[in-house]
């Protein structure tokens, strides 16, 4: 069974996956797809169209703007920002109003287990690879490989991590995570498990 708060603003057109959880404020927007047992924060924002996986967190005041695609259980901190426009302007050349007609929407795509910390931005179009972890405060303009750290402004590779969110240990040829003792191998700047 799903809670929603009574001060959440959820679409009607919206589909939420049960078992999920939408708290105080927080809005989902028509079109939106919310996988089984989400977590929705405290003034959360999920855009028209977006679409979130099976236990996803997303915790308070992040937005996440269409067509974000996070897949299973991914992690967004509080106040992060995965945006939608590469050239944001209010007004077009002639001054007239921009609509949804006058702009590109591109999106963030985030695979499975990744996390990306509190106040990071993450400047579509871009994606994040599988149990990828991003800095609180990063500011991402690339592509993220799978199992890295990426940290800074702009956001640049810092380090390795595995699955339980541990950074990986450098160990002849090949990295360790100190946590499950599983074991992966680095090749042309790309992390896999062995």
């Amino acid at each position: 069974m799903n809670m929603i708060m009574e001060s959440a603003d959820v679409s009607d057109q919206a589909m939420i996956g049960q078992g999920s959880r939408i708290w105080h404020l927080a809005q989902v927007r028509e079109g939106a797809v919310i996988g089984a047992e989400c977590n929705i924060g405290r003034g959360a924002y999920i855009g028209p169209g977006a679409r979130l996986g099976d236990r996803c967190k997303i915790q308070n005041y992040a937005l996440v703007y269409e067509p974000a695609v996070l897949a299973d259980g991914v992690f967004i901190g509080p106040a992060a920002v995965l945006t939608n426009d590469q050239f944001p302007r209010a007004i077009n050349p002639d001054g007239s109003l921009k609509d949804g007609n006058d702009w590109d929407v591109v999106g963030v795509s985030i695979g499975v287990g990744a996390a990306i910390g509190a106040r990071a931005v993450c400047i579509a179009p871009l994606v994040i690879g599988a149990w990828a972890t991003v800095a609180a405060g990063a500011v991402v303009t690339r592509d993220v490989p799978a199992y890295a750290v990426v940290a800074g402004v702009p956001a640049r590779r810092v380090g390795w991590v595995g699955e339980a969110g541990h950074p990986l240990n450098a160990a002849e040829g090949h990295w360790v995570c100190p946590e499950t003792g599983r074991r992966y191998e680095e090749t042309d700047g790309n992390l896999r498990p062995m």
